[in-house]
């Protein structure tokens, strides 16, 4: 089966609907068509444990989501979870973005770029209160005795920018204020 192609110059998010159902995930990012292969369990895991561990104190007016894409104009990025205020079209194609109160992304090898680099503008700019990411496999600039998985947390800033509010490794048990208290330790989103 032949790719479809943009129906203009850059691929919007209107042009996911023409992609085939097919396993991988498509995404579009700043007008380009991103493409990756299904999660692996681990990342799925720590998703999953994550959402349970959000769900238990998130206030009633907001939903849990993971797989959902955000509508930013025309951009459709898929964050591995968010947490949006309802109520939401539950037959639309996405989020719009100004219900989004936090994104968070785990990082894999083969989206390394876009959940360290790319999201995170694109999230910023577009309003996006806070974003977490969590690296899964060990990286440059890890601490000696941090253990993984580590979380960085960020608050978007008056300059519309995140600013990074907190750093915590498996068995440091860390409390997030923002956009809901919430406390975990970010070892017990993994596998035992």
């Amino acid at each position: 089966m032949a790719m479809p192609s943009p129906r203009s110059d850059h691929w919007t998010a209107a042009d996911l609907d023409q992609m085939p159902d097919d396993g991988l995930r498509y995404e579009v990012l700043n007008g380009q068509l991103v493409v990756n292969a299904a999660p692996k369990p681990m990342h799925q895991w720590l998703i999953k444990r994550l959402t349970q561990v959000l769900d238990a104190v998130v206030p009633a007016d907001r939903l849990v989501m993971d797989g959902v894409g955000v509508l930013i104009g025309d951009d459709e990025p898929i964050p591995d979870l968010m947490v949006v205020a309802g109520p939401i079209d539950w037959h639309g194609r996405g989020v719009p973005v100004g219900q989004v109160e936090l994104a968070v992304e785990v990082v894999s090898k083969s989206t390394t770029l876009q959940d360290r680099m790319v999201k995170p503008v694109l999230y910023a700019q577009a309003g996006i209160p806070t974003y977490w990411r969590f690296e899964i496999n060990s990286f440059k600039g890890r601490l000696v005795d941090e253990q993984l998985p580590v979380l960085f947390a960020y608050a978007l800033g008056p300059d519309g920018e995140y600013e990074h509010t907190h750093r915590a490794s498996a068995g440091d048990p860390v409390t997030l204020r923002a956009p809901f208290e919430v406390t975990f330790d970010p070892g017990a989103l993994l596998p035992r």
